[in-house]
């Protein structure tokens, strides 16, 4: 999410700002569950190394250095962007699939891209296709089970997570998530929705990385506070054994950057993190 974008989200959360606040005085979740969701987060961080792919701004991301070997991008979400997906196929040999039906195609022309003008979603029709679809669409029957996901779909990745079996999410190695809309944690009816979406991944990946999007700011309710929007990065348990770094690991990363340069760094709440 870019600045564009990031101004249509406030300016959506400025109109429904009084509606909100009034909805979480009567209906927010208590403390003691929030601090749980935060402990649980910090239960699945692991230390391992990072690299950056995509550039120094928006659509630049950090990832396990383990991607020798992967084959297949799956990359929702790409807008205008696809530094990501260049850099990936110029340095790893890596295949991207993109889809977006906000853009008529996608925004560099390469012969490792594929692009589907469809978004992401729960079901499949002329305007959507759900993850599973889409994987067995391009690779058939092919059993590829090291694969890479980069997916910033605007609040859809909620829907698409909870579609998507856990036997298909095994199958990438990695995975790039852009979560938004995080501040219904603080909602009593959404937060055991999201601690359950959360606790899906979690089983089968380890958190490596956290990095706010300073495109929307922080939300803040009691004594906790999370980003709006953030990105996160996964990576499959049973690599694990051969990445894990020594030492605690350190929110920002050094090779971190501000999404939007003209708005100040968001700093991830330790709580989220910090074990």
């Amino acid at each position: 999410m870019g600045l564009r974008d990031g101004l249509k989200y406030l300016e959506r959360g400025a109109k429904s700002a009084h509606l909100a606040r009034a909805r979480l005085m009567r209906g927010a979740a208590s403390r003691d569950a929030v601090h749980a969701f935060a402990a649980e987060m910090r239960n699945s961080i692991a230390h391992v190394p990072l690299i950056r792919i995509g550039g120094k701004g928006d659509g630049g991301y950090l990832l396990p250095d383990d991607l020798s070997g992967i084959r297949h991008c799956f990359s929702p979400g790409v807008s205008t962007t696809a530094d990501f997906e260049d850099q990936i196929a110029r340095d790893y040999g890596i295949r991207s699939y993109l889809a977006d039906a906000s853009v008529e195609t996608a925004p560099l022309q390469n012969p490792m891209f594929e692009f589907d003008r469809k978004f992401l979603g729960t079901h499949c029709d002329a305007t959507f296709t759900t993850l599973s679809a889409w994987v067995l669409d391009k690779l058939e029957e092919t059993r590829d089970d090291d694969l890479l996901l980069q997916m910033d779909i605007e609040g859809a990745e909620f829907d698409v997570l909870i579609e998507s079996d856990s036997a298909l999410l095994r199958r990438f190695r990695i995975m790039v998530i852009e979560f938004h809309g995080m501040e219904r944690v603080f909602e009593r009816y959404s937060l055991p929705l999201i601690r359950a979406m959360f606790a899906k991944l979690h089983r089968d990946f380890a958190l490596v990385h956290l990095h706010p999007n300073n495109c929307c700011g922080i939300a803040q309710y009691r004594d906790a506070a999370i980003p709006r929007v953030f990105e996160a990065t996964y990576l499959r348990r049973d690599r694990l054994a051969a990445m894990v770094a020594s030492g605690p690991i350190t929110l920002p990363h050094p090779d971190d950057h501000r999404n939007v340069p003209a708005n100040p760094e968001l700093i991830m709440p330790e709580m989220w993190w910090r074990t």
